[in-house]
Protein backbone atom coordinates (compact mmCIF):
# COMPACT_ATOMS: atom_id res chain seq x y z
CA UNK A 1 0.00 0.00 0.00
CA UNK A 2 1.46 3.79 -1.10
CA UNK A 3 2.19 5.87 1.69
CA UNK A 4 -0.43 8.44 0.02
CA UNK A 5 -3.17 6.16 0.47
CA UNK A 6 -2.24 5.11 3.90
CA UNK A 7 -2.49 8.99 4.79
CA UNK A 8 -6.28 9.35 3.32
CA UNK A 9 -7.37 6.11 5.39
CA UNK A 10 -5.90 7.34 9.06
CA UNK A 11 -8.17 9.94 9.73
CA UNK A 12 -11.15 7.49 10.10
CA UNK A 13 -8.87 4.35 11.01
CA UNK A 14 -8.12 6.73 13.90
CA UNK A 15 -12.15 7.30 14.66
CA UNK A 16 -12.59 4.00 14.53
CA UNK A 17 -10.04 2.88 17.01
CA UNK A 18 -12.32 4.77 19.55
CA UNK A 19 -14.89 2.53 19.53
CA UNK A 20 -15.41 -0.52 21.32
CA UNK A 21 -17.35 -2.72 19.19
CA UNK A 22 -17.57 -2.81 15.18
CA UNK A 23 -20.08 -4.40 13.62
CA UNK A 24 -21.02 -5.07 10.43
CA UNK A 25 -24.80 -6.49 9.43
CA UNK A 26 -25.64 -8.14 6.16
CA UNK A 27 -29.13 -8.44 5.00
CA UNK A 28 -30.89 -10.95 2.52
CA UNK A 29 -31.17 -10.70 -0.96
CA UNK A 30 -30.53 -13.24 -2.75
CA UNK A 31 -28.31 -12.34 -6.14
CA UNK A 32 -27.82 -9.02 -4.78
CA UNK A 33 -25.70 -10.36 -2.45
CA UNK A 34 -22.71 -9.86 -4.37
CA UNK A 35 -22.79 -5.59 -3.22
CA UNK A 36 -21.64 -7.03 0.39
CA UNK A 37 -18.85 -8.64 -0.86
CA UNK A 38 -17.95 -5.04 -2.71
CA UNK A 39 -18.77 -3.33 0.17
CA UNK A 40 -16.02 -6.17 2.36
CA UNK A 41 -13.35 -5.63 -0.21
CA UNK A 42 -13.09 -1.66 0.40
CA UNK A 43 -13.39 -2.19 4.48
CA UNK A 44 -10.51 -4.90 3.92
CA UNK A 45 -8.46 -2.32 1.97
CA UNK A 46 -9.09 -0.06 3.99
CA UNK A 47 -7.84 -1.84 7.22
CA UNK A 48 -10.87 -1.97 9.22
CA UNK A 49 -12.11 -5.31 10.41
CA UNK A 50 -15.28 -6.18 12.03
CA UNK A 51 -15.37 -7.32 15.91
CA UNK A 52 -18.46 -8.79 15.14
CA UNK A 53 -20.71 -9.81 12.36
CA UNK A 54 -24.63 -10.60 11.91
CA UNK A 55 -26.21 -11.87 8.75
CA UNK A 56 -29.96 -13.08 7.35
CA UNK A 57 -30.09 -15.25 4.16
CA UNK A 58 -27.57 -14.26 1.33
CA UNK A 59 -26.29 -12.26 4.14
CA UNK A 60 -25.54 -15.00 6.07
CA UNK A 61 -23.70 -16.70 3.62
CA UNK A 62 -21.31 -13.92 2.94
CA UNK A 63 -21.07 -14.08 6.81
CA UNK A 64 -19.77 -17.32 6.97
CA UNK A 65 -17.10 -16.97 4.44
CA UNK A 66 -15.82 -13.38 5.76
CA UNK A 67 -15.73 -15.09 9.24
CA UNK A 68 -14.36 -18.15 8.17
CA UNK A 69 -11.25 -17.16 6.65
CA UNK A 70 -8.52 -15.29 7.79
CA UNK A 71 -8.32 -11.42 6.97
CA UNK A 72 -5.76 -11.87 4.47
CA UNK A 73 -7.92 -14.12 2.75
CA UNK A 74 -11.47 -13.21 3.19
CA UNK A 75 -11.95 -11.01 -0.03
CA UNK A 76 -10.57 -14.32 -2.30
CA UNK A 77 -12.44 -16.38 -0.64
CA UNK A 78 -15.56 -14.06 -1.39
CA UNK A 79 -14.49 -14.11 -5.10
CA UNK A 80 -14.36 -17.75 -5.23
CA UNK A 81 -17.81 -18.35 -3.70
CA UNK A 82 -19.49 -16.08 -6.02
CA UNK A 83 -18.05 -17.00 -9.32
CA UNK A 84 -19.08 -20.40 -8.41
CA UNK A 85 -22.38 -19.75 -7.53
CA UNK A 86 -22.96 -17.13 -10.62
CA UNK A 87 -23.75 -18.88 -14.15
CA UNK A 88 -21.55 -18.98 -16.97
CA UNK A 89 -22.19 -17.52 -20.30
CA UNK A 90 -24.17 -19.69 -22.79
CA UNK A 91 -24.79 -18.91 -26.62
CA UNK A 92 -27.92 -16.62 -26.10
CA UNK A 93 -25.96 -14.85 -23.26
CA UNK A 94 -22.73 -13.90 -25.32
CA UNK A 95 -24.98 -12.78 -28.33
CA UNK A 96 -26.98 -10.61 -25.78
CA UNK A 97 -23.38 -9.12 -24.54
CA UNK A 98 -22.51 -8.01 -27.96
CA UNK A 99 -26.00 -5.76 -27.58
CA UNK A 100 -23.68 -2.79 -26.40
CA UNK A 101 -22.04 -2.59 -29.65
CA UNK A 102 -25.40 -1.96 -31.29
CA UNK A 103 -26.07 2.25 -30.90
CA UNK A 104 -29.72 2.96 -29.53
CA UNK A 105 -30.20 -0.46 -28.51
CA UNK A 106 -27.63 -0.88 -25.29
CA UNK A 107 -30.23 -0.20 -22.75
CA UNK A 108 -32.64 -2.99 -24.02
CA UNK A 109 -29.86 -5.34 -24.71
CA UNK A 110 -29.09 -5.35 -20.89
CA UNK A 111 -32.40 -5.72 -19.66
CA UNK A 112 -33.07 -8.78 -21.99
CA UNK A 113 -29.63 -10.24 -20.98
CA UNK A 114 -30.59 -9.61 -17.13
CA UNK A 115 -33.98 -11.49 -17.87
CA UNK A 116 -32.34 -14.15 -19.57
CA UNK A 117 -30.20 -15.04 -17.08
CA UNK A 118 -32.87 -14.72 -14.53
CA UNK A 119 -35.51 -17.80 -16.68
CA UNK A 120 -32.00 -19.66 -16.62
CA UNK A 121 -31.91 -19.22 -12.81
CA UNK A 122 -35.50 -20.39 -12.55
CA UNK A 123 -34.66 -23.64 -15.12
CA UNK A 124 -31.63 -24.58 -14.24
CA UNK A 125 -30.83 -23.58 -11.20
CA UNK A 126 -27.08 -22.10 -9.89
CA UNK A 127 -24.13 -24.47 -9.80
CA UNK A 128 -22.47 -24.87 -6.43
CA UNK A 129 -26.12 -23.54 -4.66
CA UNK A 130 -29.51 -25.20 -5.76
CA UNK A 131 -30.84 -26.99 -8.54
CA UNK A 132 -34.57 -28.17 -9.41
CA UNK A 133 -36.09 -31.01 -7.84
CA UNK A 134 -37.88 -33.38 -10.23
CA UNK A 135 -40.88 -34.46 -9.69
CA UNK A 136 -42.85 -37.48 -11.76
CA UNK A 137 -46.47 -36.05 -12.64
CA UNK A 138 -47.17 -39.58 -12.01
CA UNK A 139 -46.56 -40.73 -8.56
CA UNK A 140 -49.05 -40.17 -6.22
CA UNK A 141 -48.70 -37.14 -3.59
CA UNK A 142 -47.75 -38.14 0.18
CA UNK A 143 -46.70 -36.82 2.95
CA UNK A 144 -43.02 -35.29 3.06
CA UNK A 145 -40.69 -33.97 5.61
CA UNK A 146 -40.11 -30.56 5.54
CA UNK A 147 -36.71 -30.70 4.09
CA UNK A 148 -38.22 -32.30 0.81
CA UNK A 149 -41.42 -29.88 0.09
CA UNK A 150 -39.75 -27.19 -2.15
CA UNK A 151 -38.89 -26.47 -5.77
CA UNK A 152 -35.50 -26.51 -5.41
CA UNK A 153 -32.32 -29.03 -3.87
CA UNK A 154 -29.95 -27.22 -1.93
CA UNK A 155 -27.68 -29.84 -0.96
CA UNK A 156 -25.13 -29.06 -3.40
CA UNK A 157 -24.78 -25.15 -1.18
CA UNK A 158 -23.35 -27.36 1.84
CA UNK A 159 -20.40 -28.38 -0.19
CA UNK A 160 -19.90 -24.86 -1.37
CA UNK A 161 -19.81 -23.44 2.04
CA UNK A 162 -17.30 -26.33 3.18
CA UNK A 163 -14.99 -25.22 -0.16
CA UNK A 164 -14.94 -21.69 1.22
CA UNK A 165 -15.38 -21.38 4.83
CA UNK A 166 -13.36 -23.30 7.72
CA UNK A 167 -16.53 -23.38 10.39
CA UNK A 168 -13.66 -23.82 13.00
CA UNK A 169 -12.42 -20.42 12.62
CA UNK A 170 -16.06 -19.44 13.00
CA UNK A 171 -16.03 -21.34 16.13
CA UNK A 172 -12.63 -19.99 17.47
CA UNK A 173 -11.19 -17.23 15.59
CA UNK A 174 -12.36 -14.60 18.16
CA UNK A 175 -15.19 -12.51 15.57
CA UNK A 176 -18.68 -12.92 17.15
CA UNK A 177 -20.93 -14.38 14.71
CA UNK A 178 -24.49 -14.39 14.29
CA UNK A 179 -27.26 -15.36 11.66
CA UNK A 180 -30.47 -15.88 12.39
CA UNK A 181 -33.46 -18.38 10.83
CA UNK A 182 -37.07 -18.81 11.49
CA UNK A 183 -38.38 -21.28 13.11
CA UNK A 184 -41.05 -22.92 11.21
CA UNK A 185 -42.87 -24.41 13.96
CA UNK A 186 -43.33 -21.59 16.32
CA UNK A 187 -42.86 -19.13 13.64
CA UNK A 188 -40.56 -17.61 15.72
CA UNK A 189 -37.10 -15.50 14.89
CA UNK A 190 -33.75 -17.49 16.15
CA UNK A 191 -30.09 -16.21 16.24
CA UNK A 192 -27.80 -18.81 16.03
CA UNK A 193 -24.77 -17.30 17.73
CA UNK A 194 -21.04 -18.37 18.18
CA UNK A 195 -21.01 -17.31 21.51
CA UNK A 196 -23.62 -20.15 22.73
CA UNK A 197 -23.74 -22.40 19.99
CA UNK A 198 -21.63 -24.34 17.57
CA UNK A 199 -21.79 -23.44 14.64
CA UNK A 200 -22.49 -25.52 11.21
CA UNK A 201 -23.03 -24.97 7.66
CA UNK A 202 -26.70 -26.13 8.64
CA UNK A 203 -27.03 -22.90 10.56
CA UNK A 204 -26.09 -20.58 7.35
CA UNK A 205 -28.12 -22.73 4.86
CA UNK A 206 -31.32 -22.31 7.17
CA UNK A 207 -31.15 -18.60 7.36
CA UNK A 208 -30.82 -18.01 3.57
CA UNK A 209 -34.06 -21.46 3.09
CA UNK A 210 -36.66 -19.37 1.79
CA UNK A 211 -39.71 -21.00 1.49
CA UNK A 212 -40.98 -22.57 -1.15
CA UNK A 213 -38.15 -22.25 -3.27
CA UNK A 214 -35.84 -23.94 -0.95
CA UNK A 215 -36.57 -26.53 1.81
CA UNK A 216 -36.40 -26.58 5.49
CA UNK A 217 -33.70 -27.38 7.54
CA UNK A 218 -33.47 -29.52 9.86
CA UNK A 219 -30.91 -28.26 13.37
CA UNK A 220 -31.46 -30.48 16.68
CA UNK A 221 -34.74 -31.69 15.91
CA UNK A 222 -36.74 -28.64 14.52
CA UNK A 223 -37.41 -27.18 11.04
CA UNK A 224 -35.96 -23.46 10.21
CA UNK A 225 -36.53 -21.22 7.13
CA UNK A 226 -35.28 -18.11 5.96
CA UNK A 227 -35.04 -15.62 8.91
CA UNK A 228 -36.19 -12.63 6.09
CA UNK A 229 -39.88 -14.33 6.80
CA UNK A 230 -39.93 -12.00 10.38
CA UNK A 231 -37.03 -9.60 9.76
CA UNK A 232 -34.80 -9.17 6.77
CA UNK A 233 -31.34 -7.02 8.73
CA UNK A 234 -29.94 -8.32 12.20
CA UNK A 235 -29.54 -4.54 13.16
CA UNK A 236 -31.34 -5.12 16.24
CA UNK A 237 -29.51 -8.05 16.89
CA UNK A 238 -26.04 -6.03 17.50
CA UNK A 239 -27.60 -2.54 18.70
CA UNK A 240 -29.46 -4.22 21.65
CA UNK A 241 -26.16 -5.60 22.82
CA UNK A 242 -24.51 -1.99 22.66
CA UNK A 243 -25.46 -0.89 26.18
CA UNK A 244 -22.46 0.69 27.96
CA UNK A 245 -20.12 -0.14 24.42
CA UNK A 246 -19.72 2.52 22.16
CA UNK A 247 -20.50 0.54 18.26
CA UNK A 248 -20.09 1.64 15.27
CA UNK A 249 -22.16 -0.49 12.60
CA UNK A 250 -21.42 -1.39 8.74
CA UNK A 251 -25.45 -1.67 7.52
CA UNK A 252 -25.33 -3.26 4.41
CA UNK A 253 -28.75 -3.43 2.60
CA UNK A 254 -29.65 -5.09 -0.17
CA UNK A 255 -33.22 -3.50 -0.91
CA UNK A 256 -34.15 0.09 -0.73
CA UNK A 257 -37.42 1.34 1.52
CA UNK A 258 -37.92 4.19 -0.70
CA UNK A 259 -38.48 4.04 -5.07
CA UNK A 260 -40.77 5.16 -8.08
CA UNK A 261 -44.24 4.34 -8.29
CA UNK A 262 -44.89 1.35 -10.01
CA UNK A 263 -46.51 1.50 -13.84
CA UNK A 264 -47.33 -2.08 -14.45
CA UNK A 265 -47.29 -5.04 -12.52
CA UNK A 266 -44.15 -6.28 -13.09
CA UNK A 267 -43.02 -3.43 -11.18
CA UNK A 268 -45.89 -3.67 -8.50
CA UNK A 269 -44.15 -6.88 -7.96
CA UNK A 270 -40.77 -5.45 -7.72
CA UNK A 271 -42.14 -2.72 -5.29
CA UNK A 272 -43.34 -5.30 -2.95
CA UNK A 273 -40.17 -7.06 -2.39
CA UNK A 274 -38.89 -3.73 -2.08
CA UNK A 275 -40.94 -2.57 0.78
CA UNK A 276 -40.96 -6.44 2.09
CA UNK A 277 -37.61 -6.77 2.43
CA UNK A 278 -36.13 -3.56 2.82
CA UNK A 279 -34.52 -2.83 6.39
CA UNK A 280 -36.30 -1.58 9.61
CA UNK A 281 -33.65 1.14 10.23
CA UNK A 282 -36.52 4.08 10.76
CA UNK A 283 -38.16 1.92 13.57
CA UNK A 284 -34.56 1.05 15.32
CA UNK A 285 -34.33 5.05 15.00
CA UNK A 286 -36.78 5.84 16.50
CA UNK A 287 -36.13 3.78 19.57
CA UNK A 288 -32.68 4.72 20.19
CA UNK A 289 -33.55 8.13 19.83
CA UNK A 290 -36.74 7.10 22.75
CA UNK A 291 -33.70 5.70 24.74
CA UNK A 292 -31.76 8.58 24.23
CA UNK A 293 -34.51 10.76 25.78
CA UNK A 294 -35.18 8.64 28.23
CA UNK A 295 -31.74 8.73 29.30
CA UNK A 296 -31.45 12.63 29.41
CA UNK A 297 -34.31 12.15 31.88
CA UNK A 298 -33.03 9.89 33.90
CA UNK A 299 -29.88 11.70 34.17
CA UNK A 300 -31.19 15.31 34.85
CA UNK A 301 -32.87 13.91 37.80
CA UNK A 302 -30.23 12.08 39.24
CA UNK A 303 -28.61 15.42 39.58
CA UNK A 304 -31.17 16.31 42.27
CA UNK A 305 -29.85 12.97 44.55
CA UNK A 306 -26.75 13.15 46.55
CA UNK A 307 -23.78 11.37 45.23
CA UNK A 308 -23.60 9.60 48.23
CA UNK A 309 -27.00 8.30 48.07
CA UNK A 310 -26.22 7.76 44.14
CA UNK A 311 -23.14 5.60 45.16
CA UNK A 312 -24.76 3.68 48.38
CA UNK A 313 -27.92 2.78 46.31
CA UNK A 314 -28.11 -0.33 44.19
CA UNK A 315 -30.65 1.06 41.80
CA UNK A 316 -29.43 4.57 41.37
CA UNK A 317 -26.11 3.11 40.32
CA UNK A 318 -28.02 1.53 37.43
CA UNK A 319 -29.97 3.70 36.80
CA UNK A 320 -26.50 6.16 36.58
CA UNK A 321 -25.25 3.15 33.61
CA UNK A 322 -28.67 3.63 32.43
CA UNK A 323 -27.98 7.61 31.99
CA UNK A 324 -24.43 7.50 30.87
CA UNK A 325 -25.46 5.18 28.15
CA UNK A 326 -23.45 4.33 25.04
CA UNK A 327 -22.93 6.16 21.62
CA UNK A 328 -24.03 4.07 18.92
CA UNK A 329 -23.02 5.35 14.71
CA UNK A 330 -24.76 3.11 12.16
CA UNK A 331 -22.75 3.63 8.93
CA UNK A 332 -25.72 2.71 6.30
CA UNK A 333 -25.10 1.35 2.59
CA UNK A 334 -27.90 0.64 0.30
CA UNK A 335 -27.75 -0.89 -2.92
CA UNK A 336 -29.48 1.11 -5.44
CA UNK A 337 -30.94 -0.64 -8.77
CA UNK A 338 -29.33 -0.52 -11.96
CA UNK A 339 -31.80 0.53 -14.58
CA UNK A 340 -31.82 -2.53 -16.37
CA UNK A 341 -33.34 -4.77 -13.55
CA UNK A 342 -36.82 -5.80 -12.85
CA UNK A 343 -38.11 -8.32 -10.29
CA UNK A 344 -36.07 -11.18 -10.93
CA UNK A 345 -32.80 -8.96 -9.81
CA UNK A 346 -32.82 -11.25 -6.20
CA UNK A 347 -32.19 -14.39 -8.82
CA UNK A 348 -30.91 -13.31 -11.37
CA UNK A 349 -27.06 -14.43 -10.81
CA UNK A 350 -25.36 -13.63 -14.02
CA UNK A 351 -21.59 -13.26 -13.75
CA UNK A 352 -21.70 -9.58 -15.05
CA UNK A 353 -24.16 -8.99 -13.29
CA UNK A 354 -22.60 -9.70 -9.68
CA UNK A 355 -19.26 -8.15 -10.93
CA UNK A 356 -21.83 -4.64 -11.44
CA UNK A 357 -23.28 -5.54 -7.97
CA UNK A 358 -19.65 -5.83 -6.09
CA UNK A 359 -18.34 -2.76 -7.83
CA UNK A 360 -21.18 -0.37 -6.59
CA UNK A 361 -20.60 -2.04 -2.98
CA UNK A 362 -16.82 -0.88 -3.43
CA UNK A 363 -17.26 2.20 -4.93
CA UNK A 364 -20.19 3.09 -2.40
CA UNK A 365 -17.33 2.48 0.66
CA UNK A 366 -14.69 4.29 -0.50
CA UNK A 367 -17.56 7.29 -1.29
CA UNK A 368 -18.03 7.01 2.50
CA UNK A 369 -14.57 6.35 3.35
CA UNK A 370 -14.13 9.52 2.25
CA UNK A 371 -15.95 11.73 5.08
CA UNK A 372 -13.80 10.72 7.97
CA UNK A 373 -15.88 13.30 10.17
CA UNK A 374 -18.43 10.44 9.77
CA UNK A 375 -16.50 8.03 12.03
CA UNK A 376 -16.44 10.37 15.10
CA UNK A 377 -17.89 9.05 18.20
CA UNK A 378 -21.62 10.54 18.75
CA UNK A 379 -21.22 12.39 21.97
CA UNK A 380 -23.46 11.49 25.08
CA UNK A 381 -26.10 14.40 24.43
CA UNK A 382 -26.45 12.94 21.01
CA UNK A 383 -26.11 9.27 21.35
CA UNK A 384 -27.24 7.65 18.14
CA UNK A 385 -26.33 8.70 13.97
CA UNK A 386 -26.80 7.44 11.27
CA UNK A 387 -24.80 8.10 7.77
CA UNK A 388 -26.00 7.26 4.43
CA UNK A 389 -23.68 8.25 1.18
CA UNK A 390 -26.98 8.31 -0.86
CA UNK A 391 -28.24 11.25 0.83
CA UNK A 392 -27.01 15.10 -0.25
CA UNK A 393 -28.36 16.76 3.66
CA UNK A 394 -28.31 16.96 7.07
CA UNK A 395 -31.72 16.28 9.00
CA UNK A 396 -32.90 16.70 13.00
CA UNK A 397 -36.05 15.11 13.67
CA UNK A 398 -37.44 17.55 15.89
CA UNK A 399 -40.07 15.47 16.83
CA UNK A 400 -38.04 12.41 18.40
CA UNK A 401 -35.48 13.96 19.68
CA UNK A 402 -31.68 14.78 19.11
CA UNK A 403 -31.33 12.29 16.58
CA UNK A 404 -29.31 13.12 13.50
CA UNK A 405 -29.51 11.47 10.12
CA UNK A 406 -26.24 12.89 8.25
CA UNK A 407 -26.45 12.73 4.59
CA UNK A 408 -23.44 12.02 2.41
CA UNK A 409 -22.02 13.73 -0.55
Amino acid sequence: MHASQRKKQQPYRAALSAYDEIGLVLQGGGALGSYQAGVYQGMAQAGVEPTRIAGISIGALNTAIIAGNPPADRVQALRGFWDTITQPADVLTQIGERAPLWPGFENMGRKWLSAWAAMRTLMEGQVGFFFPRVYSPFAMESQKNPDEVSYYDTSALRETLLQYTDFDRINDGGMRVSVGAVNVRTGNLVYFDNATTRLAPEHFIASGALPPGFPAVEIDGEYYWDGGLVSNTPLTEIIKESHHRDTVVFQVDLWSASGKLPGDFLEVSERIKDIQYSSRTRAVTAFMAQNQKHAQMIKALLEHIPEKKRLSDPLLRDAQKTADGSAVNIVHLIYKDKSFEGHYKDYEFSKETMREHWASGLNDIQRTFAHPEWFDVPGRDIGFVTRDVHRHHQEVDDTLGPVRHSRGD
